[in-house]
C-alpha cells in the first residue's frame, strides 16, 4: 500500500505536464495513473546500455524524464552538463555522453583561432567529469571552412594533444562525434568514420575516442554494420535516429536497427547507446519506450 501510495504521489505531481510527456489533454488524473502504473520496470536483455538524448525530450521536465527512462530501462541520459548532473544523480542514473566544454558544432578543434578557449574549457571540465564519476566528454571538429582534410586533422590534432594528458591523468575520453555534412551540417569536417579514425590514431591515446552517431553515418557514408565491424575500436558511444528524419526508429524509416545493435553487441561493446530521434508522435514515451524495445536485442 505504501509503494503505490509512493508511485502516485509522484504521478500527480507530474500530471500538470501530461502535455509535454506526450499524453492526451483529456485523459483524466486516474487514467493516466493506471496507464503510468502499469508500464513500469520493463526487464531488458541486457545486452545493450540504453541512453537517451536529453535536447530530443527537451519539453519534458528533467525529473519527469528521469522517472520515464528509469521505467523504461534506461539507465543514462546523454548530453547534460553539471548543473543537472544532480538530478541524474538523484534518480540513480548516469550521464554516459557529458556535454559543456564545447564552444559550438561550428567552432570546433580544426581550426585554430579557437584553441586557447576550448582548452581552457576543457582543462576546466575534465576534472569535473572525473569528479562526478563520468567518463565521456564530447567535443567537436568544427566546421571546414574551406580547410583541406588534411588541414583540419592537423589543426585538430595540435589542439587535441594539449589535452590528452589531462584527460589520462583523470580517465576521462574526449570523444569526437561524427555528424553529417550533407542534410543537418553542412561544412562539418568530421563528416566521415575513416577521417575520424586518422585522428585517432595520430593521437595514440585511449582517450580520444569517436561518438558514432549512425542517423548521421547512414546520411554521409552508409555501409553501417560493416563500418561499425571494423573500426569499433575507435569508437566509444552510439546514437540512434530514423533516416530519412531523423524521427522515430520504426519500420517507417530504411535502418535495420536490431541487426546493427546486434552488430555492436557482437564487437563487445561496454559503453552506451544513446536514443537521439526526434518524435512525431505526441506521445513521446511511448515512442521512448518503442525505440528501447526494438534496440534490446
Amino acid at each position: 500500500m505504501s509503494s503505490s501510495l509512493s508511485r502516485r504521489s509522484v504521478i500527480k505531481g507530474i500530471i500538470a505536464g501530461t502535455a509535454a510527456l506526450g499524453f492526451p489533454s483529456s485523459l483524466s488524473a486516474f487514467a493516466l495513473e493506471e496507464e503510468t502504473l502499469k508500464k513500469e520496470n520493463v526487464k531488458l536483455k541486457g545486452n545493450i546500455n540504453h541512453s537517451v538524448a536529453r535536447w530530443c525530450f527537451g519539453d519534458i521536465d528533467l525529473d519527469a524524464l528521469c522517472i520515464e527512462a528509469k521505467k523504461i530501462g534506461i539507465s543514462g541520459i546523454d548530453l547534460v552538463g553539471p548543473k543537472e548532473w544532480p538530478i541524474l544523480q538523484k534518480h540513480g542514473l548516469d550521464s554516459p555522453m557529458c556535454n559543456g566544454a564545447e564552444i559550438n558544432l561550428v567552432d570546433g578543434f580544426n581550426d585554430i583561432q579557437f584553441h586557447e578557449t576550448l582548452i581552457k574549457n576543457y582543462s576546466e571540465m575534465i576534472p569535473l567529469v572525473a569528479k562526478a564519476g563520468y567518463k565521456n566528454l564530447i567535443c567537436f571538429s568544427g566546421s571546414r571552412r574551406g580547410k583541406t582534410d588534411e588541414e583540419g586533422l592537423r589543426n585538430c590534432k595540435l589542439g587535441l594533444e594539449k589535452l590528452i594528458p589531462l584527460a589520462e591523468k583523470y580517465n576521462v575520453i574526449l570523444v569526437m562525434e561524427l555528424l553529417n555534412s550533407k542534410i543537418n551540417h553542412k561544412d562539418y569536417q568530421c563528416c566521415n568514420t575513416s577521417w575520424g579514425v586518422a585522428l585517432a590514431k595520430s593521437l595514440q591515446s585511449e582517450n580520444f575516442k569517436l561518438l558514432y552517431d549512425i542517423y548521421h553515418m547512414q546520411i554521409d557514408e552508409g555501409d553501417v554494420i560493416r563500418t561499425i565491424r571494423d573500426n569499433h575500436q575507435y569508437i566509444a558511444h552510439y546514437h540512434t535516429a530514423g533516416v530519412p528524419g531523423r524521427n522515430e526508429i520504426d519500420e517507417t524509416q530504411e535502418l535495420n536497427y536490431p541487426a546493427i545493435m546486434r552488430a555492436i553487441a557482437e564487437t563487445g561493446h561496454k559503453g552506451y547507446v544513446a536514443q537521439e530521434f526526434i518524435p512525431k508522435n505526441t506521445n513521446k514515451i511511448s515512442s521512448l519506450r518503442n525505440a528501447i524495445a526494438i534496440c534490446d536485442i
